[in-house]
C-alpha cells in the first residue's frame, strides 16, 4: 500500500475509530469531540476553515477509501461523522463564555444531537445519502446533519440565554 492509501484509509477511518468492532459512526463522532477540544482555541474563522479543509481532506480519503474496501459508504469510513460532528458544534465559539467552549454540557449535547441527525438523516441529508456518490456522498449527508445540528444547538443556546 502506497503512501497515498495508507493516508487516506487513515484519514477516511477517524485515524483508525472506523475499525471499531460496533457503532464506528460513534466513535467517529467521538474523534470529532476530541479533535474539537484544541481547535475550540482558535478563532471561528479560522475554525471554519479548519473544518472545511477537514471536510475537503474528508471527501478526497472516502473517495479512496469506497474504492479500496469496494463497497459504497462501508462503516470504516468515519470521516464524515467527525466533519459533521465539528460542525454541529461551531456555534459554540460565538454563543458561549470564552469559559464555556469545552464544556462538558454543551460537548454531550452537540453529540448526542449529532448522532441523532446522523441516524434519523432528515431531509435534505437522506436526499444526500441517496442521490450523490463517491466521498461527495458519503461525507455531504453527514455535513448537512451537521449543519443542521448547528441550527438546533444555536437556537438552544439562545433560548437558554434569554431565559426562555
Amino acid at each position: 500500500m502506497g503512501f497515498s492509501r495508507g493516508l487516506a484509509l487513515f484519514v477516511a477511518t477517524g485515524a483508525g475509530s472506523g475499525y471499531a468492532p460496533v457503532a464506528s459512526g460513534t466513535f467517529g463522532s467521538a474523534v470529532g469531540v476530541l479533535l474539537y477540544l484544541p481547535l475550540a482555541g482558535l478563532p471561528p474563522l479560522v475554525f471554519l476553515v479548519t473544518v472545511a479543509g477537514i471536510t475537503a481532506l474528508g471527501i478526497w480519503a472516502a473517495d479512496e477509501a469506497e474504492r479500496f474496501f469496494d463497497r459504497k459508504d462501508d462503516g470504516r469510513i468515519v470521516i464524515d461523522e467527525v466533519a459533521g460532528q465539528l460542525i454541529t458544534l461551531a456555534p459554540l465559539l460565538v454563543l458561549v463564555p470564552r469559559d464555556d467552549l469545552r464544556s462538558p454540557f454543551w460537548l454531550v449535547t452537540g453529540f448526542v444531537l449529532f448522532r441523532v441527525l446522523d441516524i434519523w438523516k432528515p431531509g435534505p441529508a437522506r436526499w444526500a445519502e441517496r442521490n450523490l456518490r463517491g466521498g461527495f456522498g458519503v461525507v455531504l449527508d453527514d455535513v448537512i446533519a451537521g449543519l443542521i445540528g448547528a441550527a438546533v444547538m444555536a437556537g438552544v443556546m439562545l433560548a437558554m440565554s434569554e431565559g426562555v
